[in-house]
């Protein structure tokens, strides 16, 4: 579901020595040597919905400790920004709001139905909805579905946000978006066919059994082309959905949302837009954040991703506030991405020297110990099917690293001396930053330098790490990356991190820029795979794979500790959004 240099390197290392010994104090739910009872998150919201109300009325306010890589529903990739866009925008399908797997369950949204597909999944057919509108009072018709997806296609206009529909519709890549279409109703691409206002066909040359979690992608939420502003439509993109923008969007202060006045709860039976009204202030101190929950002045933090180490033990050390906590599996693997292409990392031995040489157990610490995470030797998440855990590169027993082997890895790449490199994280995730000092240190050990630099992360895949370009230019190692599955599949998970066809210009996930035709090849093979066990042995066989060319380096499968305030309803965990809260029908008391 995705930072120049800094000049007070030297105090935010300090900083982040600080808060791997904070979070080491609560590796087990503790803190440290206190006498302090513990108590255990109660996870209610894992398994039902918090304090179910009916009882409209009032302001929701949102806090975040960065802002959203995009508000516009075609460009965005972070599982915030899907959760969150479906407060405005309606895709064709959306994730059921419940607890547990049945988040995984598909619902019609804009849809009248889940795609049907006739000739084995290389056409799927969808009927919208009758009378739906958007805030301007106009119908949403199927060609605005069609001009919506096709949009996606130019990521010079809409860098960030997956790049399947362009893969798997336009797989020879001849169509270059509506913004270069020379059709006169800009919908050129032939790939979707609107028979009538009602009726969007995809067709695909080869089958994709898993289109309906496309259609449930935000991407598919209808975009009308008179109404496209391109880059500016961010600012306020148009509303179908129980809630529209309130003037305009400034990126990185706030996003007010008001009520959309043509919404009409008839034709939408998912949403009870319970607020009269949605506030997000968005880059906030992280810490602050987790205050402002604390004390009800705000009720949801917005990236979803948990609280940081003071929180943590104070969650942990009170009755009363672990009963308003949850501790969520995301289904995210935190992991570094090694770059295949900086040298001396074109190198596959000194890829694997800092497999040997990270000190995994401190990594987990400094993401929030047992209660953030459970620590991670290959790829695919045991929260997906046929997963299978294995260890490639075993560095010690109690996995804090193992230096003579990562020595004789240097020895093999020709660094026995070792060498430099540049480290990126997200500058608004303090754990993150808390585990670049960890990787710091430890391949300190084996000779290899670290200059770590930090980056905000509404920007990081946009503009840094993301852009390969600016990766080769800054001669960027290693970056701190963590991934859930686009949709609750083993391809959902993999496609987009290794996949050599999801490489781009900007706005990337594929961080190595790994283009094994070995690792694309198992992708397609897996792909057109019926059978679920057959299947399911391939994706072990590529996880096996990519771990061999040592490009990435899993260390944690991660776990979020969240905190609901008292004040909020209907909570629940969704695991369809990386385990965060669902904000579709969240009110206030």
């Amino acid at each position: 579901m995705k930072h120049p240099v800094t000049r007070r390197r030297r105090a935010q290392a300090l900083i982040g020595i600080v808060a791997v010994t904070a979070l080491a104090a609560t590796a087990c739910g503790g803190g440290g040597g206190s006498s302090k009872k513990k108590y255990s998150p109660s996870n209610k919201a894992v398994t039902e919905v918090v304090n179910q109300s009916p009882k409209k009325g009032g302001t929701l306010k949102l806090v975040s400790s960065d802002k959203f890589d995009s508000l516009d529903p075609g460009d965005m990739y972070y599982a915030s920004a899907w959760n969150f866009s479906r407060l405005m925008a309606r895709p064709l399908l959306t994730f059921k709001p419940a607890p547990g797997n049945a988040s995984y369950e598909f619902a019609p949204d804009l849809a009248t139905e889940v795609g049907k597909t006739d000739d084995g999944g290389k056409t799927w057919t969808y009927h919208l909805r009758k009378g739906v509108k958007y805030e301007d009072g106009t119908e949403v018709k199927a060609a605005d579905v069609k001009y919506a997806v096709e949009r996606t296609f130019d990521k010079e206009i809409l860098p960030n946000g997956p790049a399947y529909f362009s893969q798997y519709l336009d797989p020879d890549g001849t169509y270059k978006g509506p913004y270069k279409d020379s059709a006169p109703d800009k919908l050129g691409l032939n790939a979707i066919e609107t028979p009538d206002d009602y009726t969007i066909i995809f067709k695909m040359k080869e089958p994709f059994a898993d289109f309906n979690y496309l259609a449930a992608l935000p991407q598919t939420a209808p975009v009308p082309p008179a109404k496209d502003t391109g880059k500016e439509y961010v600012k306020h993109p148009l509303a179908t959905g129980a809630y529209m923008v309130d003037g305009q969007y400034e990126p990185g202060k706030a996003v007010n949302l008001i009520r959309n006045p043509h919404w009409d709860p008839n034709t939408d039976p998912l949403r009870k837009a319970l607020p009269d009204r949605i506030e997000l202030l968005e880059k906030q101190d992280a810490n602050d954040v987790d205050n402002r929950l604390f004390a009800g002045t705000a009720q949801l933090d917005v990236v979803g991703t948990g609280v940081q180490a003071a929180a943590q033990n104070k969650i942990l050390t009170d009755e009363k506030l672990a009963a308003n906590s949850d501790d969520a599996v995301s289904g995210a693997l935190a992991y570094l991405a090694i770059s295949s292409k900086t040298p001396p990392f074109d190198n596959v031995h000194c890829r694997r020297a800092v497999q040997y040489a990270v000190n995994k157990a401190q990594m987990q610490r400094a993401v929030g110990g047992e209660v953030g995470a459970d620590i991670a030797t290959n790829l695919m998440p045991p929260t997906l099917a046929g997963s299978k855990v294995a260890d490639m590169y075993p560095n010690g027993e109690k996995h804090t690293g193992d230096v003579a082997k990562a020595k004789d890895e240097l020895k093999q790449c020709g660094k026995p001396d070792g060498f430099s490199t540049v480290l990126t994280a997200r500058s608004n995730r303090p754990k993150e930053v808390a585990g670049a000092t960890s990787v710091q240190n430890a391949l300190a050990k084996v000779g290899i330098k670290i200059e770590i630099r930090q980056y905000p992360s509404g920007d990081y895949f946009t503009q840094f790490a993301g852009v390969p370009k600016w990766v080769a230019d800054n001669k960027v190692g290693i970056m701190f990356m963590q991934w859930g599955p686009d949709f609750p599949t083993q391809f959902g998970f993999f496609q987009q991190i290794v996949d050599g066809r999801a490489i781009k210009p900007a706005g990337g996930t594929n961080l190595s820029e790994l283009n094994d035709p070995a690792v694309n090849g198992l992708i397609d093979q897996a792909t057109r795979t019926i059978d679920q066990n057959a299947s399911a042995a391939i994706w072990q066989q590529l996880d096996q794979k990519v771990m061999e060319s040592a490009v990435m380096v899993p260390f944690a499968w991660t776990k979020s500790l969240l905190y609901r305030p008292p004040n909020v309803t209907n909570l629940v965990v969704t695991p369809a959004y990386s385990g965060m809260y669902d904000y579709l029908n969240i009110g206030i008391q």
